[in-house]
């Protein structure tokens, strides 16, 4: 063990006599990467300094990026450069390594941008724990005329993320973040400019969602023969509308195009009755299956059912499932 020695009558602080053996003996290798500093009662002990003024070295020391500290286990000499084999390497560190390269990478430009270690820790940590905070509440906000949508989405993201999701109206939207320290507000792009702007002076993220891009659904519409009628079933009234407006962009009058919510029995039971093909979003599903047993008598054929598996796209799934700390 390396002997530490404090001149009590020399004009440099004794915190700086120790501050500066430390460092040499990491520069010269006698402390070498990864290796555990002695306790502060040990170096107490030995240099007859109080453990306060000790822990005050290891924390300049951890400043300048020459120690760090592992919580419940010491402090260690920080590998530096290209020493990465000497770190020690921890479990969750050896079980996501790519992982631990991002944040080593991170760290590092921290630290180039002139932060310490500790600020750099406490950075990460706020971030951290307003991340945690706002996943404990998420909110999916839409226009109140197309309610629709917000549990069209609501559906899908309990049905995928497994936590609950609280549907908000717009208009109410303010009010409600008014009463929350954090939350993460969860819209279609549709709608992100407006619930940026009503969200901007609060505590809160904004994540925008991508539709799914039915290019399966539009290619089997291209398809169908001249004169048949399409159905379209969805919660959204405006998914309803835009479908119109694309398949009429698509085949112009070539088909006829008939939409329904599930909830409107008599525009359901029109179009089961009417419709060759029937495209519903997964919420829907059941309905118009209910609604094509009860009208099972009356139809000379049956119609083609055809449920979309997603309203939101795959990659903004991900990419929620990612700032939610759900992956």
């Amino acid at each position: 063990m390396i002997q530490f020695r404090i001149q009590p009558d020399s004009e440099i602080p004794a915190s700086t006599q120790l501050f500066n053996q430390i460092r040499f003996a990491i520069a010269s290798r006698q402390y070498p990467p990864a290796y555990k500093l002695p306790s502060t009662r040990a170096l107490a002990m030995q240099t007859g300094l109080h453990r306060n003024t000790i822990s005050k070295v290891y924390r300049q020391l951890e400043d300048e990026g020459l120690v760090e500290s592992l919580a419940g286990s010491g402090i260690y000499v920080r590998a530096q450069g290209h020493e990465g084999g000497s770190r020690l390497q921890s479990p969750i560190m050896q079980e996501h390594p790519a992982a631990y390269k991002v944040v080593q990478q991170a760290l590092d430009q921290l630290l180039a941008q002139g932060c310490s270690l500790n600020q750099a820790r406490e950075l990460f940590l706020a971030e951290m724990d307003w991340r945690l905070r706002c996943s404990s509440q998420v909110l999916v906000a839409v226009p109140s005329q197309d309610i629709g949508a917000g549990e069209l989405m609501v559906y899908e993201l309990e049905q995928t993320l497994k936590i609950p999701i609280q549907l908000i109206p717009m208009e109410e939207l303010a009010s409600v973040l008014e009463k929350t320290n954090s939350a993460t507000v969860v819209t279609s792009r549709y709608f992100i400019s407006e619930v940026e702007q009503i969200a901007a002076p609060k505590a809160v993220r904004v994540i925008p969602l991508d539709i799914y891009d039915y290019s399966k659904e539009l290619n089997l519409v291209k398809n169908l023969p001249k004169d048949n009628c399409i159905g379209i079933v969805s919660l959204s009234t405006g998914i309803a509308r835009a479908a119109e407006v694309i398949l009429h962009g698509l085949r112009g009058e070539d088909l006829l195009v008939m939409t329904a919510q599930p909830k409107d029995t008599y525009k359901l039971q029109a179009i089961v009755k009417r419709a060759e093909v029937i495209i519903s979003d997964m919420a829907s599903f059941k309905a118009v299956q209910t609604a094509v047993q009860a009208a099972v008598e009356d139809i000379i054929r049956l119609p083609k059912l055809i449920k979309v598996e997603n309203y939101i796209g795959a990659n903004s799934i991900n990419l929620l499932k990612r700032e939610l700390g759900l992956s």
